[in-house]
């Protein structure tokens, strides 16, 4: 696959996995990708996973033809972009490994070396000609490990952008780039919203026309729209006006409150509303919704005096990746003894900008007509 006249695509498309990271529901595989610069002197940038290392190689292979890399460029330390640096120099044992000093630092508990007699060890704004192009390394620590650097290439007008910019998904299958980029940003990279924005402010001045990220397709149109979602994410801001309602229920009596919410703010007030059960959620898509949208409603249960164990899981998925700037209300139900108010609430201490939709509804096992008025107000609250 052309990236451009000497870019090329040599990754592969894994439709094996079904868990990314051990955790993310991946149901249309991954990409793991890998690039290869054909000039003077030849430059891969990255490996892939290592099973699929002999369809790396065929592709690198088919690219290249009898010519033999000059560099091997590790942007990334993870194992999916890694684990073939050892396999690549024992067939070119004249490549030489270019990365961040920290990179070559983790190469050693990998691999047991870090490889001192093929490294070349480049730092922030460093540049390496190839030929015809001119690589310009951009470190980028904690986006989203601490050896990440992106390469930008002058000629080409090319980011590589290491895990930046990554999605869900094997690049044979027809997905919204937008809706599994969200979900994999906010799964694996949200925590780091300060150190993107700083990537993103180091590369406010160069001209990009294709980002060429570790998972997902080649980005070459409307670059803009990707810069501006990305700096969005990272600000931690809504993407849209909307209420996201996530619940747990033992019963069905918290569902049936909850049920009644979304019809009053879809049919009185007119609102866009999602909803999710968190008990049979795929936890990643609520948490991308929880961001997406500009106000959350929590409603769960007392449960062994504490709370639900999936909306527990799910407001420290939310509070981990730095959740603020939103409007929250809370629903509590209890038969006795009911704190998942006060617990729900305590869990948001740290969190910026949060504002509280006052007072919180408290049902005692079964709704009542007075917690039906109370659900009537919040509406109005919410919609406000």
């Amino acid at each position: 696959m052309k990236v451009t006249s000497d870019i090329r695509y040599i990754g592969v498309d894994d439709h094996t996995i079904d868990l990314f990271e051990g955790i993310y529901q991946v149901p249309n595989g991954m990409s793991y990708n890998s690039y290869v610069i054909l000039d003077e002197k030849i430059a891969i940038m990255d490996t892939v996973e290592e099973e699929f290392a002999d369809i790396w190689f065929e592709n690198l292979k088919k690219e290249m033809g009898e010519e033999k890399p000059y560099y091997l460029i590790v942007q990334h330390m993870e194992p999916d972009h890694s684990a073939n640096i050892v396999h690549l120099l024992k067939r070119y044992p004249e490549t030489i490994l270019v990365a961040t000093a920290k990179a070559f630092d983790m190469m050693k508990h990998y691999f047991g070396e870090d490889f001192q007699a093929k490294k070349q060890v480049v730092a922030d704004g460093e540049e390496l000609i190839l030929g015809k192009h001119r690589l310009k390394f951009i470190s980028a620590p904690m986006v989203h490990w601490p050896e990440v650097m992106v390469t930008y290439d002058a000629t080409d007008k090319v980011l590589f952008s290491a895990d930046g910019f990554g999605k869900f998904g094997a690049l044979d299958v027809a997905d919204e780039w937008e809706k599994e980029a969200r979900r994999y940003y906010f799964g694996i990279v949200g925590k780091y919203g300060i150190q993107v924005q700083n990537l993103l402010k180091k590369l406010a001045n160069q001209e990009i026309q294709y980002i060429c990220s570790l998972h997902g397709p080649i980005l070459k149109d409307n670059i803009e729209k990707y810069l501006g979602l990305y700096f969005k994410w990272a600000s931690y801001e809504p993407e849209e006006e909307g209420i996201v309602i996530a619940y747990s229920s033992v019963y069905g009596n918290t569902k049936k409150a909850v049920l009644l919410l979304q019809k009053l703010l879809e049919e009185k007030y007119l609102q866009k509303v999602i909803i999710y059960d968190l008990a049979r959620s795929e936890m990643s898509e609520v948490v991308a919704d929880a961001f997406k949208y500009s106000k959350l409603v929590l409603a769960t249960t007392t449960y062994n005096g504490g709370l639900f164990p999936a909306m527990r899981e799910f407001i420290h998925c939310l509070t981990e990746r730095e959740y603020q700037n939103r409007t929250l209300a809370l629903i509590e139900n209890g038969s006795w003894a009911s704190t998942a108010g006060k617990l729900m609430k305590e869990k948001f201490e740290k969190s910026k900008n949060i504002t509280w939709v006052e007072p919180g509804i408290k049902i005692l096992s079964v709704m009542n007509e007075e917690n039906r008025k109370q659900l009537e107000h919040l509406a109005e609250k919410l919609c406000k």
